[in-house]
């Protein structure tokens, strides 16, 4: 049964809590992306990124493995040629190169240089220990908690969102 199904007594209550966190996942994300947060572990890294090109970059570093533009662009959420100017950016100081894809003679895959690699672990580590600082009062268990509803949470949006782009039309209902 879906959150607005009439036959599920506790639908309603299912979709306040949703209401009630979208609120604070926004503020999270924006935080995250487009907030102070992030310039500050930018700047503690000693970074002189747009956040753009960060994002790129540490799209790149997450993926462990070198990716193709579209292959980024699907990762960040974005269109392709916002992710081109980026890996252009990020190409010109030299954090990031492009390799030929072993199977596709005619595509290239971006890869981080040595330089691009120390970047995005500087940022990491940066980003890292301000979570860890925000969380250090909570319980081992709410840390825990944290970290698996997170995960659950993001595989479980991931797939939904992915039978949506593959024309599985409406997504199943919700368990």
């Amino acid at each position: 049964m879906t959150a607005d199904s009439p036959d599920d007594p506790g639908a309603d209550e299912q979709a306040a809590a949703v209401w009630a966190a979208l609120p604070r996942l926004a503020q999270l994300s924006n935080a995250m992306t487009r907030g102070r947060l992030a310039e500050r572990a930018a700047e503690a890294a000693g970074l002189a990124l747009e956040r753009p090109a960060l994002s790129a970059l540490m799209t790149l570093h997450m993926a462990d493995r070198p990716l193709r533009i579209g292959e980024i662009a699907e990762r960040m959420q974005v269109v392709g040629p916002h992710v081109t100017r980026q890996v252009q950016a990020l190409e010109r100081r030299g954090l990031v190169h492009r390799v030929g894809d072993p199977h596709d003679r005619r595509a290239s895959l971006i890869e981080a240089t040595a330089e691009g690699t120390r970047t995005a672990n500087a940022y990491a580590t940066s980003m890292i220990g301000w979570f860890t600082d925000a969380i250090a009062h909570w319980s081992d268990q709410d840390r825990g908690d944290l970290g698996r509803l997170l995960a659950k949470l993001a595989d479980d949006v991931i797939a939904r969102l992915a039978l949506l782009d593959d024309g599985g039309g409406a997504p199943p209902p919700a368990t």
